[in-house]
């Protein structure tokens, strides 16, 4: 099995053939520290690690540019319609330090689960696709919102997918776990303040992806190239959602 993307592959195999990574050394080696940045980011949660490095620069310019907040919260579908960038530039936004941190926190996480499960390329297609359709939902309800826990449900989303579509030992204890992670969540969202339908929003934009996406596979090794592509539009369309918040910010100051 690839270390990277999980699809079967034969013993001769030196590179995936799904997913293009180098599997000949062991998955312990292949995480050494000397792998990326000297081991500063480990292998297994670099995108979960260049996610948190994002939200943590974009939280720092919040606190020197408060305007950030006002160009890039996700408001009430009647505005946010013609402003469509902010249902992902919300994403990257939070209310204060207590916000990112837990936000955060859980991502270190969950990330990394992800990553390991998915990949990296459904990884970066269900959280962005989570980020939109929960900032589409809380937009719908009138709310005015920030913070990456619409991709957060999202992520919980897509390991849920994964439970229930792998019919194994495995898929079964990760239902398990994840659906008490929903629950807890689900409770806490009803705490005053916080988003619920984002949540709600996120966690079903997640688990569509997934359920369609599914994990890597030899029988449907037509979905990568596909996947990888869409991964890429992901990130473009979120860098040109920046650059369009940043415009307005110059526009109408």
């Amino acid at each position: 099995m690839c270390p990277n993307c999980r699809a079967f592959i034969t013993t001769s195999d030196k590179v995936c053939p799904y997913c293009d990574v180098k599997v000949g050394p062991r998955a312990i080696e292949r995480r050494s520290p000397g792998d990326i940045m000297g081991g500063l980011i480990p292998h297994a949660r670099f995108t979960t690690i260049l996610i948190l490095l994002i939200n943590s620069a974009v939280y720092i310019a919040q606190q020197f540019s408060p305007a950030l907040f006002q160009a890039g919260a996700s408001i009430p579908w009647p505005l946010e319609r013609i402003q469509p960038w902010r249902l992902v530039t919300a994403g990257f936004l939070h209310g204060g330090i207590f916000h990112i941190l837990m936000n955060s926190w859980v991502l270190f996480d969950l990330g990394a689960e992800v990553e390991q499960f998915f990949g990296t390329s459904r990884m970066i297609v269900f959280y962005f696709i989570s980020t939109i359709t929960g900032f589409m939902a809380s937009s719908y309800f009138g709310h005015v919102s920030v913070g990456s826990s619409a991709g957060l449900y999202g992520l919980i989303g897509a390991m849920l997918a994964f439970g229930v579509t792998e019919k194994t030992a495995l898929g079964s204890m990760v239902k398990s776990l994840y659906t008490r992670w929903l629950i807890y969540g689900l409770v806490l969202s009803f705490i005053p303040g916080i988003d619920l339908m984002a949540h709600l929003g996120g966690f079903a934009g997640g688990f569509a992806a997934a359920f369609v996406a599914r994990t890597p596979t030899a029988r449907q090794a037509w979905k990568e190239p596909l996947l990888k592509a869409g991964a890429g539009v992901s990130v473009f369309l979120t860098a040109v959602c920046f650059a369009l918040m940043l415009w307005s910010m110059s526009a109408f100051p």
